[in-house]
């Protein structure tokens, strides 16, 4: 099978880029910076891809690729740091901007007839996120393609076969984002399509069944749709009397969730559903901290305890434990390819010094490690999971601990509980809720003035996020009409009298994150 190699230099969107290739029916598979391109590795590889990097080319010690990237015969595509890479190798500079590109920048296109060109028009948007520029080309280089700014944007070396883009195709906001990919990886590569989720599904459930064989498992579902598409793969890849599908109520649940997750595992047709109740303990070890890491950590560990808790009390201690992990928790946690991958936040799943202890161990098993959320939204589809499941929008495993900032309280917990159950129901009752990939409230650790009555009053402030994505690695404020807006927030500043003040966070991601800590 024909397949293009991605080398991953730290970057927060390589997988995305090898997602995004095989989105479009091509193979791809990833390599840490410095791998050797052997003749064995070269086997079936039409082209290879140089990710995007936190670090500069003009660090001291920047990761670098093996000399044997540059003359191994293939088409290579450089993507922002991996177009820097091509430069200075090539003998160009590069130079820190006085003012960085960040967002959607216009290219303009200075040879249309490159074949990366192709069925693309100029003037199309990109989308940057870099402070390092291009000051002089790389030998045999030239620029097809600038910024508004007259930055080079898109270089192309005719001879070797090889192109820098100077933005980042693979992120969703990039316009012709995907038909740049395609011109790479099928027409300049020569790439077939013979990759689909059908077949990723395929060698999930027999992986699955080879590496569990008639071992038990355990999966900590919390009902949300990650969770929920691993159970429905572990019943469809293993007898369901081997599952044990375990619900703790942690206390920083959705309005009435439990109830819910409950019935939607029943509906699955599981054998063994276990519902623990630890809200009292979660609350307790919380008390007083409001370091949004020391929170994420607590969580996880607590979460682990109990589940070797119910392990031993339910006689099945050598079983595996599954998780619902994607991928974009695994890089915003370190965990990316290689040694230079950056954290941008834990994940309790992902750092929990316990999760790592058994991971250690390979008593860990998850399915949608390598897949991004609107992935998994497909994978459920062509299972079975239901359509409610499958169209609810994520939620944090942490849970309500990461949209309260500062100390977690029960009144805290109740008071954002009653706020988002409003904000869901009004979106689903104005037909807006399948239009935005993620929508919640975050109560903030502040307390603005109001008025109720002829009484002054002093209540918290509730942010209002909604935003669109298809894989959470980038995203863009959902444009609220104000009535909306206006309506949402005068229904919760009326039916919650802790909430005196209501605000619309308008910012994307990046700069920001999607949730608040």
């Amino acid at each position: 099978m024909d397949k293009l190699l991605i080398l991953d230099f730290g970057g927060q969107t390589t997988q995305l880029i090898g997602r995004r290739v095989r989105d479009l029916g091509v193979y791809t598979e990833i390599y840490p910076a410095d791998t050797e391109i052997t003749e064995d590795l070269l086997q079936g590889t039409r082209g290879l891809i140089l990710s995007g990097s936190p670090f500069s080319v003009n660090d001291q010690v920047p990761p670098w690729p093996h000399a044997s990237v540059f003359e191994c015969g293939v088409p290579v595509l450089g993507i922002c740091f991996g177009t820097q890479i091509l430069m200075k190798h090539f003998g160009g500079e590069i130079t820190s901007l006085p003012t960085r590109e960040y967002g959607r920048a216009t290219i303009r296109l200075r040879s249309a007839q490159a074949p990366i060109f192709e069925q693309v028009e100029d003037g199309f948007a990109s989308w940057m996120s870099h402070g390092d520029s291009i000051l002089t080309l790389g030998k045999g280089f030239e620029t097809i393609g600038e910024s508004e700014n007259g930055i080079p944007a898109v270089v192309y070396n005719s001879e070797r076969n090889f192109y820098g883009l100077q933005f980042h195709p693979e992120v969703s906001h990039c316009e012709y984002g995907n038909q740049l990919l395609e011109n790479f990886a099928v027409k300049i590569c020569g790439a077939e399509k013979s990759w689909n989720m059908d077949r990723y599904i395929e060698d999930t459930l027999t992986a699955l069944g080879e590496r569990v064989g008639r071992r038990k498992v355990l999966l900590l579902i919390s009902g949300g749709v990650d969770s929920t598409v691993v159970a429905g793969l572990l019943l469809k890849a293993l007898p369901p009397e081997h599952i044990h599908l375990l619900h703790i109520d942690t206390g920083l649940m959705r309005k009435n969730e439990s109830e819910e997750v409950i019935r939607d595992l029943e509906q699955l047709g599981a054998s063994h559903i276990h519902f623990v109740d630890a809200s009292d303990e979660f609350l307790g070890q919380l008390k007083g901290v409001d370091d949004p890491e020391k929170k994420r950590e607590i969580i996880g560990d607590l979460f682990i305890t109990l589940m070797e808790r119910e392990l031993a009390r339910l006689d099945v201690k050598d079983a595996f434990l599954a998780q619902g992990t994607l991928y974009t928790d695994l890089i915003e946690s370190g965990k990316g390819v290689g040694k230079n991958a950056q954290v941008i936040k834990s994940h309790h799943n992902v750092r929990s010094p316990l999760v790592e202890k058994k991971r250690a161990r390979g008593l860990i098993v998850e399915p949608l490690e390598r897949v991004y959320k609107d992935e998994v939204r497909r994978i459920g589809r062509r299972i079975g999971i239901s359509d409610d499941v499958v169209r609810r929008h994520p939620f944090p495993g942490p849970g309500l601990a990461v949209r309260i900032l500062g100390e977690v309280t029960p009144e805290k917990c109740e008071v954002l509980r009653e706020a988002d159950a409003i904000y869901v129901e009004e979106l689903k009752k104005r037909g807006l809720y399948d239009e935005i990939w993620q929508a919640f409230c975050v109560l903030l650790p502040i307390r603005s003035v109001g008025v109720t009555g002829d009484a002054r009053h002093y209540g918290y402030v509730l942010a209002l996020r909604a935003v669109n994505s298809s894989d959470g690695m980038t995203a863009d404020v959902y444009p609220f009409a104000f009535e909306h807006l206006q309506a949402i927030s005068s229904r919760i500043t009326n039916s919650i009298k802790d909430i005196g003040r209501v605000v619309y966070d308008c910012s994307s991601k990046p700069p920001s994150t999607i949730e608040w800590e």
